[in-house]
């Protein structure tokens, strides 16, 4: 042993040592303070909004009044065709951007600049207001009138499907990328198609990457959709408006409305979650495979 390892040793106690020493836990006292700080936060803000001016029974009638719940199912109506819109041309533009034609990717570059580029107020105004600049629209000696196509609902659909779509394109286009080129190479090397490399090699893996970003759009597009109460189109937020407009019970319609928004959230996600444990279960983390792997060779050893 050389003279630094006697000197080690000699530094550091044996377990003979340490038997007589007591065992001093420790002490986090900044966790505490810290807790206790944001709990006393908490509670004075629940305390004020208890003694403020809120009738909470109001607040409790109209939960679930008629006007509301109709508005709550338009903004649902209006949220997943938005985004099955977005999806859809989201998809296909993220194909274009990847295009090896030049043609096809300047276009789908500039279809993302525009969309992404533009407010979704603004869009939501310029599609309802488009009977301004085409009064009438049609083939031939077939003419209908904008105002009759451009709804309330069509505009938003327009608006918020569109808007979304571009930030979907960059989401799906970045899932593509994410996948090896040395997995598409050795798919190839095993001759399969290039569908089947599509299907069993590529969205796979890119799913695991792309959904959840796209959940995360999925909420951003049901708390966008208020936004579609300046085109008058029905949604929650409008009728709280009718209502409070009427009864003069401004923040208690609006307490309702954030109730119901906080509702369905909470409700896509936890469907997001789910959604997302099924579509990686095949790339949990190598912790968790070995210590499963671990737990099956006990249960073998034991049998």
């Amino acid at each position: 042993m050389t003279s630094t390892e006697r000197t080690t040793a000699a530094a550091v106690p044996g377990p003979g040592r340490l038997a007589g020493l007591e065992r001093v836990p420790l002490r986090h006292y900044g966790r505490w303070i810290s807790a206790a700080v944001v709990l006393a936060l908490i509670a004075l803000v629940g305390v004020a909004f208890a003694q403020g001016g809120i009738e909470w029974s109001v607040v409790g009638r109209y939960l679930t009044a008629e006007a509301i719940l109709h508005g709550l199912g338009n903004t649902i109506v209006i949220t997943l065709a938005s985004m099955a819109l977005a999806i859809v041309l989201g998809v296909v533009v993220a194909v274009m951007r990847m295009s090896a034609n030049p043609v096809m990717r300047s276009v789908a570059f500039g279809y993302i600049w525009l969309f992404r580029g533009i407010p979704v107020l603004l869009q939501l105004l310029i599609w309802y207001n488009l009977a301004l600049v085409f009064p009438t629209i049609g083939f031939g000696g077939f003419q209908v009138r904008m105002i009759d196509v451009m709804t309330p609902f069509m505009a938003a659909l327009l608006g918020l499907g569109l808007h979304m779509s571009a930030y979907t394109a960059e989401l799906v286009r970045a899932g593509i990328l994410s996948v090896d080129r040395g997995q598409i190479e050795a798919a190839q090397a095993i001759s399969l198609t290039p569908g089947q490399i599509r299907h069993r090699v590529v969205l796979p893996q890119a799913m695991r990457v792309i959904l959840p970003p796209l959940g995360n759009e999925f909420i951003s597009t049901l708390k966008t959709s208020s936004l579609a109460a300046v085109i008058s189109y029905g949604e929650i937020l409008e009728s709280a408006e009718f209502i409070y407009y009427a009864n003069n019970r401004v923040i208690e319609l609006l307490v309702v409305a954030a109730i119901w928004y906080l509702v369905v959230v909470s409700v896509l996600s936890v469907a997001q979650h789910f959604v997302e444990q099924r579509v990686g279960r095949g790339f949990q983390p190598s912790a968790r495979r070995t210590g499963r792997s671990a737990g099956r060779a006990g249960k073998g050893d034991a049998a």
